[in-house]
Parts: structure tokens; C-alpha cells; sequence
């Protein structure tokens, strides 16, 4: 296999086992890589990787004190990441996962990793992609953003994403179009009542069944 190469789109549909070998080294080197999910794609880095987080922020013109999410590929490893496991998470878990929901936890303190900011929290999911969840199981938890410049829509089509963010993304992986327009619904249970921050595909009232109590807004 070749070096990590500047910019390229690798086709998971005609050349998956070598798309995603060279993603997880191109994460490995502290590189970013675009990656499809079950709602839009996701540019991520590897967290555990000096300065690897900083280029996102940097691409997207992110604040630091908004802090990167984190995609696993299994519950075991959200729980491993957070600091007490609130109630109503597993459920929540169990419901959703993997799929459109971000869940907001307490963050394990002195973890060794850039998110941005510590605030204490840590958001997490488990996305419906069964490539993405593949290289996460290669790589570990990986921080993972929408892949645009912030305030700005997201591309539903690799090539349009690509356009927007150029060779600071070293693979983008091709998994054809976005599956949806809008990013996960976000929960918030690290509060001292469950609330939802961001409105998505999962229902209010299917988190609430889930979790069998009312949750607020934020």
C-alpha cells in the first residue's frame, strides 16, 4: 500500500477494504478524513492524535468552546468514555443505537484526547453506517463533526463536500448521498433534568417512551 495521498475520493461501493485501510492510516497520522453516516457526512479525527482535532477546528472556523462530538462503534465504548453512566443512557442506547441520536454524558476526567474545551461533557453516537461503524472498530472513538464550514448547509453529495473543504481533508470516503438533510437529535442527560438540545430525525416523544420520564428543552 501507498503513502496517505493529498485529497483523494475512495469509492467504499467499488474499493471498500482499500478505502477504509487507507482512511484508518490517514487517521492514524493525525490526518482528517471525511466519512459517511446514517444522517450527513462527518469529517473526523482521531482525538488521541497531537494536533489532529485542532485541524478541524481550523477548517471549519469552529470556537473551541463548542466541543467536538465523539462516534463509537459499540455502546461499551461510550461508557468507557464517560465519567457515570446517568440514567435513562442505556435505555436510550438500547432504543436508538446505532442511529440519529447524540447523547450528552458526563466526560471521564484526565482522558488523554483533544475535543476542544472541556466542559465536563461528553457527547456521543453510534451511527447506522455500516462502513463508518467498521473503521471506528479499526481506529477507536473518533471526533466527528458535520463536513462544512460552520453556519454554512451541509453537501449531501462527497464531491460537493470535497469542494468546500478542499486538501485539508486528506480521504474523503464515498458513500454515496447523504441519507438525510439534518444532523442527529442531541440529549442532553448530563443535566440535572434530561433536556433536548437539537431537534433531528428521533422524536421527543420517542425519547420520552424510551426513557419512560418528560425531558425539557434546552
Amino acid at each position: 500500500m501507498g503513502g496517505i495521498a493529498v485529497s483523494e475520493i475512495l469509492s467504499l461501493a467499488t474499493e471498500r477494504d482499500e478505502a477504509l485501510a487507507r482512511a484508518r492510516d490517514a487517521l492514524r497520522a493525525g490526518e482528517l478524513v471525511v466519512v459517511p453516516t446514517d444522517t450527513v457526512y462527518g469529517v473526523a479525527a482521531d482525538p488521541f492524535a497531537p494536533g489532529a482535532t485542532a485541524k478541524i477546528f481550523t477548517l471549519k472556523n469552529r470556537a473551541r468552546s463548542l466541543p467536538l462530538p465523539v462516534l463509537i462503534s459499540r455502546p461499551r465504548q461510550a461508557w468507557a468514555l464517560c465519567d457515570s453512566v446517568p440514567p435513562g443512557a442505556a435505555e436510550l442506547a438500547g432504543a436508538f443505537w446505532p442511529g440519529a441520536l447524540t447523547i450528552v454524558m458526563p466526560q471521564t476526567p484526565d482522558l488523554d484526547w483533544d475535543l476542544g474545551e472541556n466542559v465536563g461533557t461528553i457527547a456521543l453516537r453510534m451511527p447506522d453506517h455500516a462502513d463508518t461503524l467498521e473503521l471506528i472498530e479499526m481506529t477507536g472513538p473518533l471526533a466527528v463533526t458535520s463536513a462544512n464550514l460552520s453556519g454554512e448547509p451541509t453537501a449531501p453529495e462527497v464531491e460537493q463536500v470535497r469542494a468546500r473543504l478542499g486538501e485539508d481533508v486528506a480521504i474523503y470516503l464515498d458513500g454515496g448521498p447523504s441519507k438525510a438533510a439534518e444532523g442527529s437529535t442531541i440529549v442532553d442527560l448530563a443535566r440535572r433534568r434530561p433536556a433536548i438540545v437539537r431537534e433531528g430525525p428521533i422524536a421527543r416523544d420517542a425519547i420520552e417512551r424510551a426513557i419512560g420520564a418528560r425531558i425539557g428543552r434546552a
